[in-house]
């Protein structure tokens, strides 16, 4: 690839990025606001028999301790004021709040050298878990252990984050498509890899066939990040031309994340899960706890606060913190691990 090839790729990357953030704030339809886990009812204990003072909700996730199982869920990266400042508030919240954070795609890293900064945040939070994150399609188009390591230690990573957005990629005018033999390929970078390696789709979920394949790949942490948030279909649409609205059919399209949960249910031994894909408040994520998660994904509800200040993104995070807290309470659970998985908690579903 030239040099000329190689900065308008960047360009257009790195363009994107901001072209994402823009769509989501003009477009209030980008977020299908599903809102699937309230046909969970969980059981109110009149009686819980607790100081609320003394509920615990922290949790401790690949070797660090989290002051309750918040994971900011990627967002975004690249060469722009506005990238960096999201990323930068998004980081010193993580650390303040105790909390953990992903990334955005990587990829324009390795086509805009001045992309790099907006990923370099363990300065900013040197305690906080974090995740880099690549493309796993980008396994077909050139990448393989040597960006996967470069894309972790830029960040000062934890772990690294392979996605997988099918979908969004057979939308985008610019989609990279190839998706065949993926399964070994991350089975592959598992192996080679010197740290966790987790996989996550992007917001249509994960099927029972989908997590067993990963599953026997050693993938031991696997986010379902399912359909019900933010639609990366219509977005794309919103991008393009294309005049058969191929972006919009497919906007709620995919598994919801409940159920996406429910399929991951019988792996709980081998792989940790993450819930992410529409999750909106305290309660879905004390109902993800109890449906196998053991950390909770949200970008959306973060993405305007950290556009504005460090302390408003903290102010959302102890807001979450406070309802998943008093969700605990109310149910008559002391700590993370009577919550988790605990199915007998939930009264009655519709799902």
């Amino acid at each position: 690839m030239t040099d000329t090839v190689q900065d308008g790729v960047g360009e257009l990357t790195n363009s994107r990025k901001v072209e994402h953030i823009r769509m989501i704030e003009q477009d209030s339809g980008t977020d299908r606001d599903a809102r699937y886990f309230d046909r969970l009812r969980l059981t109110h204990r009149a009686l819980p028999e607790l100081n609320l003072s003394e509920v615990d909700p922290s949790v401790e996730f690949m070797g660090r301790k989290l002051s309750f199982p918040l994971l900011i869920s990627s967002m975004t990266g690249g060469d722009h004021a506005l990238v960096r400042t999201i990323n930068r508030n998004l980081a010193l919240a993580a650390q303040e709040a105790g909390v953990a954070m992903g990334v955005g795609s990587q990829r324009v890293m390795f086509e805009r050298e001045t992309a790099r900064a907006s990923f370099a945040l363990r300065q900013y939070a040197p305690d906080a878990l974090l995740l880099a994150n690549i493309g796993a399609v980008q396994l077909n188009y050139g990448f393989g252990i040597e960006q996967c390591r470069a894309a972790v230690e830029l960040v000062g990573a934890d772990g690294l984050y392979l996605h997988l957005n099918a979908l969004q990629e057979a939308v985008q005018p610019e989609g990279d498509i190839n998706f065949s033999g993926l399964l070994h390929k991350i089975g592959d970078i598992r192996r080679e890899l010197d740290c966790p390696l987790l996989v996550k789709e992007v917001g249509c979920g994960f099927s029972s066939e989908d997590i067993a394949g990963l599953v026997s790949q050693g993938i031991e942490y696997i986010d379902v990040a399912g359909q019900g948030g933010t639609s990366w279909s219509r977005i794309e649409h919103l991008r393009s031309d294309d005049r058969h609205e191929l972006g919009m059919l497919f906007q709620d399209w995919g598994i919801p994340t409940p159920i996406a949960l429910r399929n991951a249910a019988p792996y709980r031994d081998r792989t940790q899960i993450i819930a992410s894909g529409g999750l909106r408040n305290g309660v879905d994520m004390a109902k993800s706890v109890i449906l196998g998660a053991r950390l909770c994904g949200m970008a959306a509800p973060l993405l305007k606060p950290a556009m504005e200040s460090v302390d408003r993104v903290v102010e959302t995070i102890e807001a979450l913190r406070r309802e998943f807290v008093t969700a605990m309470f109310l149910l008559g659970v002391p700590d993370v691990a009577h919550l988790y998985g605990n199915e007998r908690l939930i009264l009655d579903e519709m799902i």
